[in-house]
């Protein structure tokens, strides 16, 4: 019978790291001409290497919100003006979001480690 509350107890401290919550990043673009990338209030500058849920908010008709890096590769489109939901893995490297239409000034880049 103790083997079995010992193997209850053991399945229990286990289950909460297993439901972790994936981090989650919010993009936006628009409607001005901005651009941001931001996790919680503070904007996106470096990241540990994993798994990433990215909402973008795309406010704008006339701009678009580009995501490359290694093995990434992500965009909503120029006509497009709403919201998507990208789950993606950032690995080791750099990364650059920009609205294509206006790259020249509308930009940002972060480094995962």
């Amino acid at each position: 019978m103790k083997f079995v509350a010992i193997a209850a107890t053991a399945a229990l401290l286990v289950v909460p790291a297993a439901l972790a919550k994936t981090p989650t990043l919010t993009g936006t673009v628009g409607p001005g001409f901005t651009i941001t990338l931001k996790q919680g209030t503070k904007k996106v500058s470096k990241l540990k290497a994993g798994k990433y849920v990215i909402k973008i908010s795309d406010l704008s008709n006339i701009h678009n919100f580009h995501l490359t890096g290694p093995g990434v590769d992500k965009k909503t489109g120029v006509g497009f003006k709403g919201s998507q939901t990208w789950t993606v893995t950032l690995k080791k490297g750099t990364y650059k979001y920009v609205c294509d239409p206006h790259k020249s000034f509308m930009k940002g880049s972060f480094t995962v480690s």
